[in-house]
């Protein structure tokens, strides 16, 4: 059955680094997008970034640009996400999706876009 599989959080101090890694299996990656939520206490889930299939363009929430970069390696049917410069505000449950729309630059961050989710890695930012 469709499965994705978030690993590599953890606890990590302010300023520090994190790779996700969404792991796919019972479908063929290359042949969807996929994107990495996340969702903090008491707020609602937000759109981190998003990686196409095939030219692999990428999208990224402003909070996030220029400290996360979103890679995939379909060969091996995973979807990293590297996390640098790490902040308090970082901290949240990270989720991977996938959809099969073609995740334009406004429609990415929509959560219903997205048919199955991993059960999320959680990321802890503090001192």
């Amino acid at each position: 059955q469709v499965q994705l599989v978030e690993s590599g959080g953890g606890l990590v101090q302010p300023g520090g680094s994190l790779r996700l890694s969404c792991s796919a299996s019972g479908f063929t990656l290359d042949q969807y997008d996929i994107g990495w939520f996340r969702q903090a206490p008491g707020k609602e889930r937000e759109g981190v970034s998003c990686i196409s299939r095939s030219e692999g363009i990428t999208f990224y929430a402003d909070s996030v640009k220029g400290r996360f970069t979103i890679s995939r390696d379909d060969a091996e049917d995973t979807v990293y996400l590297q996390m640098t410069s790490l902040q308090p505000e970082d901290t949240a449950i990270y989720y991977c999706a996938r959809t099969t729309y073609y995740a334009g630059i406004m429609s990415w961050r929509r959560p219903n876009i997205y048919d199955y989710w991993g059960q999320g890695a959680r990321v802890t930012v503090a001192s």
